[in-house]
């Protein structure tokens, strides 16, 4: 078992809080040393309040889960001795409304496309292969019960 750590740090800095119209840029702090600039998504909260140039939460979900996916590929991979050059995803995550009324993160479309090089090249089978069991293995994926679909490019 291991721990991950985020902070997540904003500051008021004088500024009206109870109107509502209160700045909500924000750090994320990675226990590795990075920073990186936080705000809500600018379609939930319009700027100025939020910032279009930070990271919303629903950027990041997206993300989290296909970095997840690709570090699972490349590595099983790189056991089958394919020899990968380049990966690319440009994974869209869709927000629905829940019967409920409640928002959440519906659907995460990953959509990767990898480039092979070398002698032996896999077989469209066998990426389709490595993409499933990438995404049985992704700690994230199965952490969530947001659809995760995979469309290779």
């Amino acid at each position: 078992m291991s721990e991950h750590q985020a902070t997540i740090s904003w500051q008021r800095d004088g500024a009206a809080f109870i109107d509502g119209k209160f700045a909500r840029r924000h750090t994320w702090s990675f226990d590795g040393g990075v920073t990186v600039s936080g705000s809500p998504a600018p379609s939930v909260v319009p700027p100025p309040l939020s910032d279009p140039a930070a990271v919303d939460p629903e950027e990041a979900f997206v993300a989290s889960l296909a970095s997840c996916h690709m570090l699972f590929f490349l590595a099983l991979a790189a056991k089958k001795r394919f020899l990968v050059d380049s990966y690319r995803d440009e994974a869209i995550g869709t927000l629905a409304k829940r019967p409920d009324g409640k928002m959440w993160m519906e659907r995460v479309t990953l959509r990767p496309a990898v480039t092979f090089s070398g002698d032996k090249q896999p077989t469209a089978e066998e990426i389709d292969a490595l993409h499933h069991q990438s995404h049985g293995l992704c700690y994230i994926s199965n952490s969530v019960t947001t659809e995760v679909t995979i469309e290779p490019r």
